[in-house]
């Protein structure tokens, strides 16, 4: 009985101080709530304790994070694992719910916004605004000119004493007209030179018994008139080149001449050419719409004057050969 009695005692300090530990841990028992309180109360913790919780922790992440979706992360909670991730080597073995690709995303967003703030600017804000003369002034130029970019009618602008950025007279070229290329297209230039452009091409044909006839026709782009015409069984340079001496008498031609890749027109054509200070341009390969006038006026000739081209009989192609 004795024996029992002073056992009991021994048991009572150790039972009262357990007791007494279980309510200090409920008390102090960290709240999910409170990061702050949570860091300091597990400064007062053993390491092995830490580290078994981390455990059972990760533990149960893992099995949530086979039954429940992603969670949805506020700003707050994305700056905090920035912060935290900053702080601590190993933070991409730590991460659970995210990708260590979408915390580095969040990082940029982060320094994005921070350098936003820093730089932007105090008081009066951007460029005085440009008054609506001179915003008629730039549309008007940009729609008479479709040549002229915003650095052209910058310039131009700068003449008369107006300064205006680059990027605003592009803002308003762009209400006037279409962003193209501000070069001049080939259909702008045969616009705008037609008078001036002469065009020739070949008409191959066949007489009754089929024999390839040649027929070389120069038009004048502007009035669409035809200027001289040439036929022939048996086209070469010199014979090309002899024609366009006919077709400009007195050195009188155009200023430019349009002509395909044939190797018909030689050096002997482009040296006549040269003579009579006509520059030939070339049309690009497979391209007919660059000599479409041309091509259209050969069309018509064949539908409407070659119709009945195989009834010809060989003495009168002849008689149009040798007047040739």
């Amino acid at each position: 009985m004795v024996l029992n009695l002073l056992s009991h005692m021994r048991r009572c300090p150790n039972a009262l101080r357990s007791n007494i530990k279980q309510r200090l841990r409920r008390k102090t028992k960290p709240d999910n709530q409170s990061l702050a309180l949570n860091a300091i109360l597990d400064l007062t913790r053993p390491k092995s304790e830490l580290v078994l919780e981390n455990a059972l922790l990760r533990q149960q992440l893992i099995v949530l994070q086979r039954h429940v979706n992603r969670p949805a992360l506020s700003w707050r909670d994305r700056a905090l694992f920035v912060f935290i991730a900053c702080k601590l080597p190993t933070w991409k073995t730590a991460l659970m719910i995210v990708q260590p690709d979408t915390l580095l995303r969040w990082h940029r967003d982060l320094f994005r916004l921070v350098w936003r703030r820093k730089s932007k600017r105090k008081g009066r804000k951007g460029r005085e605004p440009v008054s609506e003369d001179i915003v008629a002034l730039i549309k008007a130029m940009a729609k008479d000119n479709r040549t002229w970019g915003a650095e052209r009618i910058r310039g131009e602008l700068l003449k008369l004493g107006i300064k205006v950025a680059k990027s605003t007279i592009q803002r308003y070229i762009n209400e006037v007209r279409s962003p193209v290329s501000t070069k001049q297209t080939w259909a702008t230039f045969l616009r705008n030179h037609a008078q001036d452009i002469w065009a020739v091409d070949f008409l191959q044909t066949y007489d009754l018994f089929f024999r390839a006839i040649f027929v070389f026709v120069v038009i004048e782009l502007g009035s669409r008139r035809l200027l001289h015409f040439g036929v022939t069984t048996s086209p070469n340079d010199a014979w090309v080149a002899q024609q366009l001496r006919e077709a400009t008498p007195f050195g009188q031609g155009p200023r430019f001449l349009i002509r395909d890749n044939d190797n018909k027109f030689g050096r002997a054509f482009d040296r006549v050419a040269k003579g009579t200070d006509i520059e030939v341009l070339t049309t690009p390969y497979q391209a007919p719409k660059a000599n479409a006038i041309c091509e259209r006026f050969l069309g018509s000739m064949r539908r409407e004057c070659l119709a009945n081209a195989s009834t010809i009989s060989s003495s009168s192609m002849s008689v149009i050969c040798a007047g040739a």
